[in-house]
């Protein structure tokens, strides 16, 4: 019988694939955290049909609509503008982009603290011992709580937070993944890429303006595969690409 672990699944590529990783290993308590983000309604719908598709039986929704009240973020504030990426992210290789030296209008004020805790606080309850994360520093937007520095003191905190017999452990299988790199790990794993959804602003067809999208769309570009989810406009997959199901 395989050991339980807590993956938060967002339903974004990143997450889709970290579930992946995780699943060959683990049996998959999977966690969903709504915050009055923008996609609220198609990222549920995507841990859902993730979940799904890896028969997830242990499935926690938590709701933590304050975010929203707080405002501070594009993706929770819809007085802020999701700004469209950069043309020069179209081209810069993965290995050459330096991480912003500006937090982006998309970061949610301290999130992924807030998502941790409760995947802990779980995590305790259930008894898993791992705490499974898709967050990516070398190809990201930038975002503070994307570090690895920031998941080693996390992991601290865990060790003088909880009781003294609990062992957990916040893992990070991606994180210094580029998105490329994680689209050909998704597809070597058969990982549903289809169910994914990694838009900021749209829900039935995605912008493919939004950085998340840009860099979704590149990732593909780049592993040689055409993303198998809708596009609001065409998109140049390249002669060679291979289509995915």
């Amino acid at each position: 019988m395989k050991e339980l672990a807590v993956v938060l699944i967002s339903g974004g590529l990143d997450s889709c694939v970290t579930t992946a990783i995780a699943a060959e290993r683990y049996e998959v308590a999977g966690l969903h955290v709504t915050y009055g983000q923008r996609t609220a309604a198609r990222e549920r719908r995507a841990f859902q049909e993730i979940a799904d598709f890896y028969g997830v039986n242990e499935r926690l929704v938590a709701d933590l609509q304050y975010l929203r009240e707080m405002g501070g973020s594009a993706l929770t504030d819809e007085r802020i503008p999701v700004p469209r990426a950069p043309d020069s992210l179209w081209t810069t290789p993965p290995e050459s982009r330096a991480v912003s030296p500006t937090i982006p209008v998309t970061y949610v004020p301290f999130r992924n603290t807030h998502l941790l805790a409760i995947a802990v606080s779980w995590s305790e309850v259930l008894g898993a011992r791992r705490i499974f994360i898709g967050a990516v520093a070398e190809d990201s937007s930038g975002y503070p709580d994307c570090r690895p520095e920031y998941y080693r003191a996390f992991n601290r905190l865990i060790e003088v937070g909880t009781k003294p017999e609990t062992r957990i452990e916040v893992v990070t299988p991606i994180i210094h993944m580029s998105k490329s790199e994680i689209v050909q790990k998704g597809v070597a794993l058969g990982a549903p890429l289809q169910l994914s959804w990694s838009c900021y602003q749209a829900e039935d067809r995605a912008c493919g303006e939004c950085e998340s999208c840009v860099l979704r769309i590149r990732g593909f570009r780049q592993a040689g595969f055409i993303d198998p989810i809708p596009y609001a406009r065409p998109i140049d997959w390249g002669a060679e690409a291979t289509p995915l199901g």
